[in-house]
């Protein structure tokens, strides 16, 4: 049985905290000024470069958890913060890192809420403080810790999917060196997250107009997909998706068929990017359960055949776990299912969440 977070955290702080401080070079240094909270009401309550500035306040005057409060409170209310709830996640995870200076001191106080994002901003800024020769260099030791003592739980891919994000922030969002920097890794699974984070951040973020995307071709949607080497394209193909449903108008079925076209052994990767996709669109529209879980199961059964389903349902009950980071609603998807894909649904959705130590 894996240790716990909380108890994990306990036993390796000291060692954690001291190795990641002269392994990174990242001494605390607390914020030189204290700001106000940025109002992102009315007119602004649809600016993300509101909302990233209201949280980076929040967490330096406050801390993460009263940013992560508020975060909470405004989901609640606001479909633009639904949307941009994981990406706003990343900022109080960048934030943090600014202020606790090291891995150790900011993952102790984060939370999974929206996908665990928290922790990949963590790891993009730890990236950044590195610059690109260290980070280059000793990306290997920063999931170490996370490595040997909560080994491929969400806090672990955490790390590695972060490091996918910091790879392209100093590599100047240059994907083919982004993906081979990943390579250095030694542990495969997490170059796989690695990958992973590098194919996410070469999406487009339509609310974060200074985050530009150089590898995507409007006329070819699955592109860079279908030009990456092998080992790469089960990673890209689950994120591509959320581009080629922008260039079909978010039109499932039109992309059901696009990953009907993949090549053999990879159309299933491409079905279970669509079933995070047809989660996002759920959780993006609705706040209840049975409006999110009707939303998701609607879009994924547009699949031709049981491989598309399936793999979309797949998709769609791994990121219920991971962004509420537990398996409640995951268990209402599964249960709203017939029953060719019910039982499926429940078992791989258990075996996900106590794999991925979310709890």
């Amino acid at each position: 049985m894996r240790v716990s977070f909380e108890k994990w955290w306990l036993l390796p702080l000291g060692i954690l905290a001291t190795s990641m401080l002269v392994t990174v070079g990242i001494f605390f240094q607390p914020p030189e000024a204290s700001e106000a909270a940025a109002d992102c009401s009315g007119a602004s309550s649809t600016d993300y470069a509101c909302y990233q500035e209201r949280y980076q306040n929040l967490v330096n005057n406050s801390g993460v958890q009263a940013a992560f409060a508020d975060l909470k409170d405004e989901y609640k209310k606001n479909e633009f913060v639904r949307a941009s709830c994981h990406q706003l996640t990343h900022v109080i995870g960048r934030s943090a890192a600014d202020l606790y200076g090291d891995v150790a001191g900011a993952y102790s106080r984060g939370e999974h809420f929206c996908g665990t994002g928290y922790y990949h901003g963590v790891i993009e800024t730890i990236a950044a403080r590195m610059g690109t020769d260290r980070i280059l260099e000793e990306a290997d030791t920063l999931c170490a810790d996370l490595r040997e003592n909560q080994k491929h739980s969400a806090y672990h891919s955490g790390c590695a999917h972060g490091l996918g994000h910091g790879f392209m922030g100093v590599l100047d969002n240059e994907l083919f060196e982004s993906l081979h920097a990943c390579d250095a890794l030694t542990d495969r699974w997490e170059r796989e997250h690695c990958y992973n984070g590098v194919f996410m951040e070469n999406l487009p973020d339509s609310d974060n107009q200074s985050h530009p995307s150089k590898y995507l071709k409007k006329d070819q949607p699955l592109y860079p997909c279908t030009v990456v080497e092998d080992r790469y394209k089960t990673q890209c193909y689950q994120k591509q998706t959320s581009y080629a449903l922008q260039t079909q108008g978010y039109d499932f079925s039109k992309v059901f068929d696009l990953c009907e076209s993949v090549e053999d052994g990879f159309r299933p990767a491409c079905y279970l990017g669509l079933g995070r996709n047809a989660f996002e669109q759920g959780t993006r529209k609705n706040i209840t359960e049975v409006a999110q879980t009707e939303t998701a199961k609607r879009l994924c059964v547009l699949g031709e055949g049981y491989e598309a389903r399936s793999n979309c349902i797949v998709g769609a009950v791994r990121y219920f776990i991971l962004y509420y980071g537990d398996d409640t609603r995951a268990k209402v998807f599964c249960e709203s299912l017939d029953a060719d894909l019910r039982d499926a649904c429940l078992w791989l959705g258990e075996e996900f969440y106590e794999d991925f130590d979310i709890a």
